[in-house]
């Protein structure tokens, strides 16, 4: 990972506005029981508080089944939110909002996890780059093949690479040819679900320097998504910690990596295999147990049954996303731990 360039400052002359806004948040499923009887909710999201800055790279974090990718989704527009509101670049998605598809599309995109999986096999390069320029109305040819010839060399491809077809190229090739047909119609955000962890990791760090060139030089925001912490660290402005469906700890990147305040977050690092990191791993920091089903979360606060520190209170009570004020903790450092100050003095 020491190959990768770190970037963690918004690029100066942005707007403080925030490009991207979640207010409470949710997105439940009604889940069928067994032989069609009775039914459950399942709380994939629940109620999310959130916002990304024009220029900011937002890492996401948190174990599978904690409901990140739902997020995304309700962020593309392509799961409608059960509570709550989003409002992106100006345009509202609530539940009762149906979205404008294509000025969506111009507006955010996403960067799939599996670059096998995402693209067509049976269409080339240029026909997989150029199909959205046609159907948001650039139909001049020349202006298309510049546009497709353009964004393959940003992506550091070559332009016989546009003929050919997706099982000729590698993984790494083919996260590239994902991030040009992510960027083709020049969106202002982009979410990146896992996008590095189906590939070799002899090329992940290529990856990652070209997400961070790309967010200079055409000025995009990014929503990392990611339970490599490694990577969030080196590209994050911020990080939103997430479990179960809740944010249970948000804040810039060096207070959540040097002196988190949630004993999840806690666990989450001393699990990355750092020997230099400042603060060492303790038998405190690690999580006991396996993430809650989310059709029966725990009551109070959901990470109780896996939690080192809890006490009576943690297991009647849902604690709330609150500032760290206690410690060296600075303003915009969240978490929803009843014993935060005690977490951070730990």
């Amino acid at each position: 990972m020491s190959q990768i360039q770190a970037q963690h400052s918004t690029p100066s002359g942005q707007s403080s506005a925030p490009l991207l806004a979640l207010d409470d948040l949710a997105v439940h499923y009604a889940v069928t029981g067994r032989l069609g009887t009775g039914k459950r909710m399942l709380k994939a999201v629940d109620g999310i508080d959130l916002d990304v800055k024009p220029g900011e790279c937002l890492g996401l974090v948190g174990e599978s089944g904690c409901g990140k990718s739902t997020l995304a989704l309700a962020i593309m527009g392509l799961v409608p939110p059960t509570r709550g509101h989003i409002r992106i670049a100006g345009q509202d998605i609530g539940a009762r909002d149906r979205p404008d598809r294509k000025l969506m599309a111009r507006t955010v995109q996403m960067v799939f996890q599996d670059p096998y999986a995402s693209l067509n096999p049976r269409q080339t390069v240029r026909r997989t780059l150029a199909a959205p320029l046609r159907l948001h109305g650039v139909n001049d040819k020349a202006e298309v093949e510049s546009r497709v010839a353009d964004m393959l060399a940003r992506v550091g491809l070559r332009p016989e690479h546009a003929d050919r077809y997706p099982h000729e190229f590698s993984g790494g090739q083919r996260q590239r040819i994902g991030i040009a047909r992510a960027l083709i119609l020049k969106p202002r955000l982009v979410i990146c679900d896992e996008p590095v962890s189906a590939l070799d990791v002899s090329i992940r760090a290529q990856i990652i320097n070209l997400l961070l060139e790309l967010k200079d030089e055409l000025g995009l925001s990014y929503i990392m998504i990611s339970h490599d912490l490694g990577v969030v660290e080196h590209m994050s402005d911020r990080v939103a910690v997430m479990y179960l469906g809740r944010i249970v700890e948000r804040g810039g990147w060096r207070e959540i990596f040097e002196n988190p305040r949630h004993p999840y977050t806690r666990a989450l690092i001393a699990a990355i295999p750092d020997p230099f990191r400042q603060h060492a791993a303790t038998a405190r920091d690690k999580a006991k147990g396996e993430i809650a089903s989310a059709l029966n979360p725990p009551s109070g606060c959901h990470f109780h049954p896996r939690c080192p520190m809890k006490q009576d209170r943690c297991t009647v009570e849902a604690p709330t996303l609150d500032p760290v004020t206690a410690g060296h903790g600075e303003i915009g450092h969240w978490a929803a731990c009843h014993y935060a100050d005690r977490v951070g003095a730990a």
